[in-house]
């Protein structure tokens, strides 16, 4: 497995991360969100007081933030500095305007590069929205996970206390939307990537078909 890197793509909800760490965890290998990256951003943004509209402000300040990924499938950790993000980055506040600060090249282009350092000799499972299509377009496997809005909603809702699958449905497909059409790096499914419908699949068949896709094509 030395220097495998699988590149895991897809929307929320498609159950990218719990397959990921699942994965990793059953090789051996390394584990790393990409997505926690970008809210760390966006929790730091949020915490200066920029406004998410003021672009030019966010790409001119994206530089300012250490963030720190860890990569252990079993506790993975995000810092900013010193300070452990693992929870706010989940709340309301940065899910609803992560998808603004994503979308600014800039933050795309910082963030991108310290993804290729951590990823460098491999040995690691990756999951975002760009992996396969900008951040590790040579992986030897992309897989490309979906599934239907509803099976999408209800496993967020299950998720995140005081929500309902409807009103997650409806947040999913806004951010599929921005996400999707953003100038800078949309979402999409990379050249020889393979799509992975989980719809109808619990967690652990949707790994044991990821490892049947990185046993055929490595």
């Amino acid at each position: 497995m030395a220097g495998l890197v699988v590149a895991m793509d897809g929307p929320s909800g498609s159950g990218k991360s719990s397959a990921s760490r699942g994965v990793a965890r059953a090789l051996g290998l390394r584990y790393l969100d990409t997505g926690a990256q970008y809210r760390a951003m966006t929790w730091w943004i949020l915490r200066q007081g920029v406004d998410l509209a003021d672009s030019a402000t966010i790409a001119a300040r994206c530089g300012e933030p250490e963030i720190v990924s860890g990569t252990d499938p079993d506790s993975p950790a995000i810092h900013v500095g010193a300070v452990d993000v693992a929870g706010p980055i989940r709340e309301d506040e940065v899910t609803s305007a992560v998808s603004a600060v994503a979308a600014v090249p800039e933050v795309r282009a910082r963030l991108v590069a310290l993804q290729r350092e951590i990823i460098g000799a491999g040995d690691i499972v990756v999951e975002g929205r760009d992996i396969g299509t900008v951040v590790a377009p040579d992986a030897p496997v992309k897989i490309y996970l979906t599934a239907s809005p509803e099976a999408r909603a209800r496993r967020r809702s299950a998720e995140l206390a005081g929500t309902t699958a409807e009103a997650q449905q409806a947040a999913l497909a806004r951010r599929d939307t921005l996400d999707s059409t953003r100038k800078t790096d949309p979402l999409s499914m990379a050249d020889g990537a393979v799509e992975l419908d989980t719809t109808a699949l619990n967690l652990d068949e949707v790994i044991a078909e990821v490892l049947r896709l990185v046993k055929e094509r490595t």
